[in-house]
């Protein structure tokens, strides 16, 4: 299984929203990046990702998982890019930060603090265990 983090400015998309969406979940749509696709085409079903509130917050609030692989983004008028499907599984215990993420050396290279802009990007499972640690597990 791979792991994931996906970011959403909260009053766009939130972790509140995620979960209302119940066991049907909701698709992940309007990735316009071409690194971020190519993660999207990686994701298998069963693979799970932390929920990350960008701009208001910048934290990780919870744990998603893909529902459905990668498929045609309907809102792309150039037909390139592709969207997932995913559900909420669990919040986190305590939200970790993006503060909190930057003062921990073990998390120097997460992607989330190389390559901040991208909506979408890989966690390493060494990264997804300090994560959980942090945030003192899942609920």
């Amino acid at each position: 299984m791979a792991h994931w983090l996906y970011k959403s400015e909260p009053f766009k998309w939130s972790w509140d929203q995620q979960v209302a969406a119940g066991a049907k979940g909701t698709h992940w749509d309007g990735v316009r990046n071409h690194l971020a696709k190519q993660q999207l085409l990686a994701m298998k079903t069963g693979d799970r990702g932390f929920f990350y509130h960008s701009n208001e917050g910048k934290e990780i609030v919870g744990i998603v998982e893909v529902i459905k692989e990668a498929y045609p983004d309907p809102s792309d008028p150039t037909g390139k890019f592709v969207m997932v499907d995913l559900k909420a599984v669990e919040p986190l215990k305590n939200p970790v930060s993006l503060a909190d993420i930057k003062t921990e050396p073990r998390l120097a290279e997460m992607a989330l603090l190389k390559y901040s802009r991208l909506s979408v990007q890989p966690v390493t499972d060494r990264e997804w265990e300090i994560v959980l640690e942090m945030a003192g597990g899942t609920r």
